[in-house]
């Protein structure tokens, strides 16, 4: 049978079309969550479940602060349904959102959701971003992750609250974990390697020394080291936390001045290679373990 020129050039365009729609589908027709980094990537994978395409805009072992974006992941938010950042802390994510120009059901900003607060440390009206680390501010971003999803994808509002309700038992277990095993301290100080601590210091009653601030890779001034130095020397702090995505030769050199031991406390910034096999609350009860041991909680 003879076909038509014309008819094969037809329906050889039409596969590319279709072929072409495919490739921009990158969700397979599930709801696409873009998250900025771990702790949101992980809150929307607990609520989304298998409903829901997960993708982390930062990848792992790369330290968040820094991020740049390829012109892929540019692209590749034009595409979500939700995008789950916190504007002021990657600026090339809020770049990124602002690029795509999605509407604002598409963008869940996590500022918008709890009450943020200025830097503890060095950097002193800095915004402080570090609001995953208080497991009370996490289930606040569960529950809104929840919500939005819920009226983007209402076919499967039952799911997501039922997935949501599940990870806020989990938050709630934790917090109440904090709050029992930090009751009862020789000392409530701890020195951390950057600003990180805050939210969970104020929720637990501690007090955070940064070595660095907001900026892990901003190192202290000479005055300001010997200022910490002599801060754990007076106060008889035993530990000097560092952490896995940064270096942390400034803490060791403070600990071998003072005596104090090394260990690693987690901003959660992020999963490295050492810790690719946890998740968010096997490194928040590592840390308060590491905690409990620093400052000789009963």
């Amino acid at each position: 049978m003879w076909i038509k020129p014309s008819a094969v050039l037809g329906a050889f365009a039409c596969m590319l079309v279709l072929a072409a729609c495919s490739n921009d589908d990158p969700s397979d027709g599930r709801p696409l969550v873009i998250a900025s980094f771990y702790p949101f990537a992980f809150v929307a994978e607990q609520v989304g479940g298998d409903t829901v395409q997960v993708d982390n805009l930062t990848p792992p072992g790369a330290e968040p602060h820094d991020l740049e974006l390829s012109p892929q992941q540019v692209a590749d938010l034009t595409n979500a349904s939700l995008v789950i950042f916190e504007n002021g802390f990657q600026p090339a994510v809020d770049d990124g959102v602002d690029q795509a120009n999605l509407s604002d059901q598409a963008k869940l900003d996590v500022a918008d959701v709890v009450n943020t607060m200025d830097a503890t440390g060095t950097d002193q009206g800095e915004f402080d971003p570090h609001v995953w680390l208080d497991p009370v501010m996490m289930q606040q971003i569960t529950q809104a992750t929840a919500q939005r999803l819920s009226e983007i994808d209402p076919a499967h509002k039952q799911q997501y609250e039922r997935n949501a309700d599940r990870l806020e038992r989990q938050l709630r277990d934790l917090d109440t974990a904090y709050r029992e095993g930090l009751a009862d301290c020789q000392r409530r100080t701890i020195v951390t390697s950057h600003d990180a601590f805050g939210y969970l210091a104020r929720r637990y009653n501690l007090e955070q020394i940064p070595i660095s601030g907001i900026d892990p890779h901003a190192e202290p001034s000479p005055a300001e080291q010997a200022h910490i130095t002599d801060l754990v020397e007076q106060e008889g702090i035993t530990t000097i936390f560092t952490e896995t995505l940064v270096s942390d030769a400034v803490a060791e050199s403070i600990a071998n001045e003072t005596g104090a031991s090394v260990a690693t406390l987690d901003p959660i910034e992020g999963l490295s290679d050492a810790t690719s096999h946890e998740n968010y609350f096997d490194l928040m009860r590592s840390n308060l373990e590491a905690i409990q041991k620093a400052n000789g909680c009963a």
